[in-house]
């Protein structure tokens, strides 16, 4: 039987997969447990809320959310759970600012909504703080 899963990862669409996949690779590496599932913010709204609200009582402990472009998937979730939210900025080729839209998006979150913001295609570091925040709740 898989091991129950400790982070769960987002991306809004199928192509954002490629570059979060060093996050997948570093969670693998740590022989982290985790899942991947593609919901869109803006697509599929009502999916992203029912995973965030679900994830804590499905045993994850952290939620990671790969997103360009407006970048609305992070700030979603958190909205939805208490577990910690990293973002993940993407570029895009629709994106006017490279990745920077992104970026801004997920760092300027109104209060009561945290998510922590890591580079712009910043996957691995997202992991590694996945692993951080892991370590603290284990000790």
């Amino acid at each position: 039987m898989p091991e129950q899963p400790l982070v769960g990862v987002l991306i809004g669409s199928e192509s954002d997969r490629e570059r979060m996949q060093a996050c997948l690779d570093e969670l693998v590496s740590r022989n982290i447990a985790h899942e991947l599932e593609v919901r869109s913010a803006h697509r599929s709204p009502d999916a992203v809320a029912e995973y965030a609200r679900s994830a804590a009582g499905r045993g994850l402990k952290v939620l990671i959310c790969g997103a360009g472009m407006a970048a609305a998937l992070p700030g979603m979730v958190a909205a939805y759970t208490e577990l910690p939210v990293i973002g993940v900025p993407l570029r895009s080729e629709k994106s006017a600012l490279d990745g920077m839209d992104a970026m801004l998006a997920i760092a300027q979150m109104p209060p009561g909504v945290p998510v922590a913001a890591v580079s712009i295609d910043g996957a691995k570091n997202a992991a590694i703080l996945a692993a951080r925040i892991l370590a603290l709740l284990q000790s």
